[in-house]
């Protein structure tokens, strides 16, 4: 608990991937994906409870080896690949609520981002605080500047994403930022159907290193050379 509030981790793990298989439990480094959330989220000063949100048995039963809770398994018909995160965040709150416990504060933590450590969401969460309690979304810098972006019009001409001139220097160019789906810090009680958890408006910026989020093959051979390199402060 931190300013009176009781803070809730809760990490959405479904079974199904299509990308990459069991990807939520796959091998990074010797270590299941999910660990890498949960450990973080026990390193945080100010998260009071971790639980997983999943319909697998495997998931439930590793999360819990790594220390996080499992309590309830979250239906088939809110897991599937079209489901909505929101959706799984209602049913955990939900669930949570009929066993007698109840919590201010929700930090989101998708497993696909392993690389966020336990300080970057303890800034979420003084940023939530910081600014009156609204919504917080990590973000990273853009690697591929909109500036230089374009759509193409009907008859096939170019048409810039951005108004301003692209005749400037690289470093020149205002900065722009991404969600990067590492952390989203959200008041509880304002979490309804309608929420848009990227929509959250206060920013947490985070290195773009430790922004990786694991979609294909080739995320988890950058995000095991990060790891091995030492960029992370890994402390799983």
């Amino acid at each position: 608990m931190w300013k009176n509030k009781k803070i809730l981790a809760l990490i959405p793990a479904r079974a199904g991937s299509k990308g990459i298989k069991n990807k939520n439990i796959i091998d990074l480094n010797n270590k299941p994906l999910i660990s890498y959330s949960i450990c973080s989220a026990k390193h945080s000063k100010f998260i009071d409870e971790i639980i997983i949100s999943t319909d697998g048995e495997e998931i439930a039963s590793v999360a819990k080896q790594f220390g996080a809770r499992v309590p309830f398994l979250r239906p088939k018909e809110i897991a599937s690949d079209k489901s909505k995160t929101i959706d799984a965040v209602i049913h955990a709150v939900e669930e949570l609520k009929k066993l007698g416990e109840e919590f201010d504060v929700l930090v989101l933590l998708q497993p696909t981002q392993p690389l966020r450590t336990s300080e970057d969401i303890d800034g979420a969460i003084k940023a939530y605080f910081e600014n009156d309690q609204k919504p917080v979304v990590s973000v990273c810098e853009v690697e591929e500047h909109p500036i230089l972006m374009r759509s193409i019009n009907d008859d096939g001409s170019l048409n810039n994403l951005l108004s301003c001139s692209s005749t400037c220097r690289r470093q020149d160019m205002p900065k722009f930022f991404k969600v990067n789906g590492a952390i989203y810090v959200n008041n509880v009680n304002d979490i309804n159907s309608e929420t848009s958890f990227n929509d959250n408006c206060i920013p947490f910026i985070m290195d773009k290193e430790r922004s990786v989020d694991i979609d294909e093959e080739k995320d988890l051979f950058l995000a095991k050379w990060i790891l091995q390199k030492g960029k992370v402060n890994d402390k799983n």
